[in-house]
């Protein structure tokens, strides 16, 4: 499952709890820059996606004409092109992989930034930042379900997309994540 940009602080602040939980690592900063340097690496993985589909959404409007002469199917086109460019825009299409290296990525950054210290392997430390992510986006789709269902049992009728829907489903995104030790 895709990342958004709007889970990334809910999955960083879950990876620092989840090292700190861990009682293998030593945070020397606390939970907060482990957290932010979780966070930068996801949002440039999440861009480094967004900017190879840019690309691929472009190729796909150039050829619309010759897509639509030869009656292809857009979708499959447009993953074929996503596949073809995704090294070139350092992009693993792969979720488990693509996780395993950020989840690697983010070990390299702590590690460098002087932020934790530990005396198990870095694949143990790696693992525990992996399953964080995987366990956040697992947990994901029925978090998003209990807070649509909380927001639907309200007698007022909140429209999605509007300002007042936003703030209402993240003050109920934010309890179901406590709720859940989630952040």
């Amino acid at each position: 499952m895709k990342i958004s940009l709007k889970s990334i602080p809910h999955i960083a602040s879950k990876i620092s709890i989840d090292l700190n939980k861990s009682g293998v690592v030593t945070m020397t900063k606390g939970l907060e820059p482990i957290a932010h340097e979780a966070e930068k690496i996801l949002i440039t993985n999440i861009h480094q996606e967004m900017a190879l589909e840019d690309k691929a959404d472009e190729i796909c409007e150039d050829n619309e004409e010759e897509i639509e002469f030869m009656l292809a199917d857009e979708r499959q086109l447009f993953f074929m092109i996503k596949k073809k460019l995704a090294p070139e825009f350092g992009v693993i299409l792969n979720y488990e992989e693509r996780y395993s290296d950020v989840a690697h990525k983010i070990l390299d950054e702590l590690y460098e930034e002087d932020l934790i210290h530990f005396d198990v392997t870095e694949n143990r430390i790696k693992n525990i930042i992996y399953n964080s992510i995987t366990s956040f986006i697992a947990q994901a789709s029925e978090l998003e379900d209990a807070v649509m269902d909380k927001i639907r049992s309200y007698k007022k009728h909140y429209i999605p997309g509007t300002d007042e829907f936003d703030i209402l489903y993240e003050k109920i995104y934010r309890e179901e994540l406590l709720k859940r030790g989630m952040e």
